[in-house]
């Protein structure tokens, strides 16, 4: 059976961090008094339609459509028996995806606002016409007494309008990628439409943002975005920037090694952002479609399926702590900033500390590059890389004006593989445009300097590091990959108000496949 896995192998790690994100400490006291509650996530096979352009009848999706929901059914009675309190299902998991416009018509509901209707689908199913799925899934979260989450396409009319700049579509209807949330009687409490698709012809992208969040009982505010949302600003940010720290992530992820494996970048998020984030991913091999979540500041449940693992669904349950309002915290963050190093690595062990003989805290740019350096593309875009050669080291490499620098001792000396630290700061254009200040450590693929940015999933070698970056923006995701996709925690993170940001561990339990900071210029994604 595929294993569920916990940050530093089945254990966990709960550590003194200052947020690279918000400036914050998290610790085991960054929640509510004794005050927790139990998430489940569900990594969903999806049955799919083995022809979705070709438009089907309303009664021909209903019939696909309950499949899936089928499934859907026995998990919640699942994760109820195991005490879930809120659940969450993957973007697609229903209907599937590579529809176009027209032939996903059949699957379509019209999904009533509920900022302005209050409506219990399962205990009034008569007020609105062809509405079997959000029944459905209403008297699912009402019959499991849980809060439920799910992703459907949604139909709304809009009127045709003659003026060149309407952003009305053509055939006067849009249809939108939706998450919807019910609370635990039943009641649609939330609706959420997509804003960044990922090449999804069946959707338009709502004429406004939405930012969209749902009370709880048990865990205050939740707040709602899907796949690609979680690589721009809108509504992401907006969100973890209003003070959310429970954040429901419905996707359908394709993972992208070096540095945008499922579970690498969502815990990634959670860590960097500072918030709880419930990742619910599609099985899909074909696809590479695999990796879901339940991620804390300090914590990681997830499931990331291995090769040769059966293609089947996952469900993940866990107890989670309920993290303070992050206004508790202001006089925290201010003390950090005036030198928080103390608070960052007073958990940290002595071999945590570097190796080299001078440990103090360079700028990346005060160090000298002290070894050659060469262009090599990872995901796309062109990185400067220089090679880790040495069995320990302080190297620097710089993009341009944007540098990194790594301090770095190998546990075994005699290890076979090839390592390079990279730095990359420009736009990424390619299936998306954002733009990036990144640093990253990755295996290369073989033994020559050309395979450096290549997909690796396996490594043996190990060490000990700091890897440093002067970033021109607060939004910095931290992530430390092992051989067949486990998860580190970092053993602390800091930044400096100048924006200098520091990753240090040590001990290793895996061969290291990527250890990243992966830096959002959302400002700059116009440009």
């Amino acid at each position: 059976m595929p294993r569920v896995k916990q940050t530093g192998r089945n254990m966990l790690f709960v550590i003194a961090v200052v947020s690279v994100y918000l400036a914050l400490v998290i610790s085991p006291t960054d929640s509510t008094a004794d005050s927790s509650y139990v998430a489940a996530v569900y990594e969903h096979k999806v049955i799919l339609n083995p022809g979705p352009r070709t438009p089907v009848s309303r009664h021909e999706a209903l019939q696909h459509m309950q499949k899936n929901l089928d499934i859907y059914e026995e998990q919640a009675a699942r994760a109820a028996q195991q005490g879930a309190q809120i659940l969450v299902f993957p973007e697609d998991g229903i209907h599937g995806f590579n529809f176009t416009r027209s032939s996903i018509i059949g699957y379509l509901e019209t999904i009533p606002n509920p900022q302005e209707e209050s409506w219990n689908p399962c205990t009034e199913p008569e007020r609105h016409n062809n509405t079997e799925v959000l029944q459905r899934l209403s008297c699912m979260a009402r019959r499991n007494n849980l809060y439920l989450v799910a992703n459907m396409p949604d139909l709304q009319p809009c009127p045709l309008k003659t003026s060149p700049s309407s952003t009305c579509p053509p055939d006067g209807r849009w249809q939108f990628n939706t998450n919807v949330a019910f609370r635990s009687d039943g009641l649609l409490i939330a609706r959420y439409h997509k804003q960044n698709l990922f090449f999804e012809q069946s959707f338009d992208t709502p004429p406004e943002v939405e930012v969209i969040t749902f009370d709880t009982p048990f865990a205050g505010k939740f707040g709602l975005f899907i796949c690609f949302d979680i690589l721009f600003h809108d509504p992401a940010v907006v969100l973890v920037e209003m003070g959310v720290r429970q954040l429901i992530f419905p996707t359908a992820w394709m993972n992208a090694l070096p540095l945008l494996d499922s579970v690498q970048f969502h815990s990634a998020f959670s860590l960097g952002a500072n918030v709880t984030l419930l990742s619910a991913n599609i099985r899909n091999d074909q696809r590479i479609m695999k990796g879901s979540g339940i991620y804390t500041p300090f914590s990681a449940t997830y499931h990331h399926a291995w090769k040769g693992d059966p293609e089947e669904g996952r469900l993940l349950v866990a107890r989670v702590p309920v993290l303070e309002p992050l206004e508790v915290k202001q006089s925290a963050a201010k003390e950090v900033e005036a030198g928080g190093v103390e608070s960052a690595s007073s958990v940290a062990t002595d071999s945590g500390r570097c190796h080299q003989d001078s440990c103090d805290d360079h700028s990346p740019d005060s160090v000298h590059p002290s070894h050659s350096t060469f262009i090599s593309f990872m995901f796309h875009d062109p990185f400067t890389f220089v090679l880790l050669n040495e069995t320990q080291g302080d190297v620097k490499v710089c993009n341009g004006t944007f540098c990194c620098r790594l301090q770095y001792r190998w546990l075994l000396q005699d290890h076979k593989e090839l390592y390079a630290l990279g730095a990359f700061a420009g736009l990424h254009t390619v299936d998306g445009r954002y733009a990036l200040q990144v640093c990253a450590v990755v295996r290369c693929a073989g033994l020559d300097q050309n395979s450096c940015g290549q997909v690796v999933e396996e490594a043996e070698s190990k060490m000990d590091f700091l890897l440093a970056g002067n970033f021109d923006t607060k939004y910095v995701y931290p992530s430390i990959l092992t051989s067949r996709m486990f998860l580190e925690q970092p053993e602390s993170l800091q930044k400096a108000p100048d924006g200098k940001v520091t990753m240090k561990h040590s001990n290793m339990k895996g061969g290291l496949v990527t250890t990243c900071l992966y830096g959002r210029m959302y400002h700059l994604d116009n440009e």
